[in-house]
């Protein structure tokens, strides 16, 4: 009885029951909390998200209360009621000054460390001209419409910071430690190391990053690699903090554990992309400041003109610095939320900045263009062989081979139900470049490249007539004890949704596409035309593809370089905007890149295109939107066609306006991606045999 009153035993039992997710057995109460319906979870997302909002407005509470009572004072006890320097003493007057305080302090700051004025600088001389002319309203109205503007920037920029940590949020205080004996016992998430083994279960969120090493399960993926269809994972397949296991269970050794798992690398990378600024928001600081002065001068020459204290008020409190700002930081922190949201990690504002002015994309091929999984698409027999009799030779003298073609002759073999033959470990000679030789079922078995087996005198008499059709093919050919078995055809097929992604990219305006590759002329003719790319380049080893970056460049071209492997790090960071792409990227070529797309669709590479091309044109927009609407005011002023309070709610609104217009970056347009495969290769080639 004993032992089933354990919480362990209690909680598996009910995670096995039909609908519940998790379920966590408190022993002193005897209560049993269980987790099953999904819409709860959902309205508690939105509690949190809720929550979090009002928790970004408490650094300006207490601005915006005082600004209120400020307010407040002056329509119960107006300054106008003053004479003199009464009016600068008087309550609302006083009250204002406090209100304004930290705006005052920041206007004073720039003129002690670098004796130049900045947006604040011109603000506090309008709070001041305002209290000394008897007008607390328009300083009060300046804090809150700025103090508005601000908040909306920074909830912007917060909300961008909690979705990613909300998205890849581990959240597990406990977590199953698998000991010694195989028992489960639930452990705090801060006690578990890497090598230790952990079993997860259904409805559960994976704790640490890992390797699978029993069972198997579906896993959605989609905070770590943009991945929306859930995957299967068994055994020897990576998983990662953050993901959920959607159906089955398994254990997993742990490689990665807290601040050093694949979802915490990802935020650190976003949130340090968020500090970074792009060109044009330094463009806009400094044009932001450089405008400061002349307001200053335009407020002079107003009074030198008008001597109306009214028209001067106009031009200090209307100026084209806060929208210009404001706007442009927030739609830069926006579209970085939003590419995260989407699967992709734009490492800075400037990388943002540079991928809207790409006109020249240039593309490795293997893993990039394609699958990066060979796969068998024939297999031809000779001599007596069958199809299942060289998948066994080719498979057992592959066997311990990490070479990506062994790996798909193996899987075919696997796939067909076959098993190997008995085979000499000890007789297995790689032959590197070329192949492999083995003693297996007693017999000598080669599997590689034609020159291998030519060089190894086997008869070849039978092939001639298949040279022609075999010329434009990635072929394997076996021979056992020095005939010819047969000849495996392998083909690397196009990525799905590659072709879209292609067309799209030439909409976006990048006017020319290239593909590089290791690969022979005939295999990179066939994807080039498949494609209708531009130009190609075959057998191009891994140290010459930051040449053909650099060979771009220095024709004036804007040069994206799209790659996942380590020889292509090179090149990307060469390229005016590196990119790596998929789930088999290397960490030397995440490393090398501006924009990294986790996710295997290549369309999302498409989309980075379009989000920072619609930045661009937004911060255009905004600049154009505020200079605009403020020199208008500005022109109103100057002709005592508005009062400063009507000066300073237009600037303020204007700026309010861009920065919400922003924002809307930050919502994501759902494109649903090309799950229907592009015509594949295999019956291309089966066809064309």
């Amino acid at each position: 009885m004993e032992k089933e009153q354990r919480p362990e035993v209690v909680e598996a039992f009910h995670r096995n029951l039909p609908g519940v997710k998790s379920a966590l057995y408190t022993p002193e109460t005897g209560s049993l909390l269980l987790h099953h319906d999904v819409h709860w979870n959902a309205d508690s997302s939105r509690t949190a998200r809720l929550l979090s909002s009002v928790s970004e407005l408490s650094p300006y509470k207490k601005e915006l209360q005082t600004a209120g009572a400020a307010f407040l004072m002056d329509f119960f006890l107006p300054a106008s009621r003053f004479t003199g320097m009464l009016k600068v003493l008087s309550p609302s007057a006083l009250t204002t000054l406090y209100a304004c305080r930290n705006t005052l302090k920041n206007g004073v700051r720039p003129l002690q460390e670098k004796t130049r004025p900045n947006a604040d600088t011109l603000s506090m001389a309008a709070i001041i001209a305002s209290i000394i002319k008897g007008n607390p309203k328009s300083a009060v109205m300046i804090l809150i419409m700025s103090t508005l503007s601000e908040i909306i920037t920074d909830m912007t920029s917060q909300r961008t910071k909690t979705y990613v940590r909300d998205m890849m949020s581990v959240d597990t205080p406990y977590v199953w430690k698998v000991i010694h004996n195989g028992r489960e016992e639930k452990v705090p998430i801060q006690t578990i190391n890497p090598g230790d083994t952990l079993a997860v279960f259904e409805g559960e969120k994976i704790s640490a990053d890992g390797q699978v090493c029993q069972g198997t399960a579906t896993i959605d993926q989609s905070a770590i690699t943009g991945e929306y269809m859930p995957q299967e994972v068994f055994k020897g397949q990576e998983v990662y903090a953050g993901t959920i296991v959607q159906s089955g269970s398994l254990q997993m050794e742990v490689t990665r554990v807290g601040e050093d798992t694949t979802a915490a690398g990802i935020i650190h990378m976003i949130e340090h992309a968020q500090d970074s600024k792009a060109p044009i928001q330094n463009y806009a600081d400094d044009m932001s400041e450089r405008l400061v002065p002349v307001s200053f001068l335009l407020a002079l020459l107003t009074y030198a003109l008008t001597r109306s204290w009214d028209r001067v008020l106009n031009m200090l409190v209307i100026d084209y610095v806060c929208g210009i700002k404001l706007a442009t930081a927030t739609a830069v922190s926006a579209s970085i939320g939003r590419a995260a949201s989407q699967g992709a990690i734009m490492k800075g504002g400037q990388h943002l900045q540079s991928l809207a002015s790409v006109d020249t994309a240039i593309l490795d091929k293997t893993g990039t263009i394609t699958e990066g999984r060979p796969e068998i698409v024939q297999i031809l027999p000779f001599n007596g062989f069958t199809e299942n009799d060289i998948l066994r030779y080719a498979a057992s003298a592959e066997e311990h081979s990490s070479h990506p073609i062994a790996e798909s002759i193996l899987t075919k073999m696997k796939k067909n139900g076959l098993t190997a033959y008995d085979h000499d470990h000890s007789s297995i000679e790689n032959i590197v470049g070329h192949g492999v030789r083995a003693i297996v079922n007693k017999k000598e078995v080669l599997v590689g490249s034609q020159e291998l087996l030519i060089k190894s005198n086997v008869d070849m008499s039978s092939l001639p007539f298949l040279k022609k059709s075999l010329k434009k093919k990635n072929t394997v050919y076996a021979a056992v004890d020095q005939s010819i078995a047969g000849v495996i055809v392998i083909e690397d097929a196009v990525r799905s949704g590659m072709k879209r992604t292609i067309n799209h990219l030439r909409r976006s305006g990048i006017d020319e596409i290239v593909m590089i590759t290791g690969d022979k002329k005939e295999t990179a003719e066939e994807v080039f035309k498949e494609l209708h790319l531009d130009h190609y380049y075959p057998e191009v080893l891994p140290h010459e593809k930051a040449a053909f970056v650099h060979h771009y460049k220095n024709q004036g071209r804007n040069v994206m370089m799209v790659g996942d492997g380590i020889n292509d790090a090179p090149a990307l960071a060469a390229a005016d905007i590196g990119v790596s792409m998929g789930g088999k990227r290397t960490d030397i070529a995440v490393e090398a890149s501006d924009l990294v797309i986790t996710s295997d669709d290549p369309l999302i590479l498409a989309d980075m295109v379009d989000l920072s091309k619609s930045t661009m044109r937004m911060i255009r927009r905004n600049f154009a939107v505020t200079i605009a609407l403020n020199s208008a005011a500005i022109l109103f002023g100057l002709f005592g066609w508005i009062t400063p309070t009507v000066g300073a709610a237009i600037h303020n609104s204007a700026t309010i306006g861009v920065v919400l217009n922003s924002t809307r970056l930050l919502v994501n347009k759902e494109r649903k991606p090309c799950r229907q495969p592009l015509p594949s290769s295999t019956t291309y080639l089966v066809d064309s045999a």
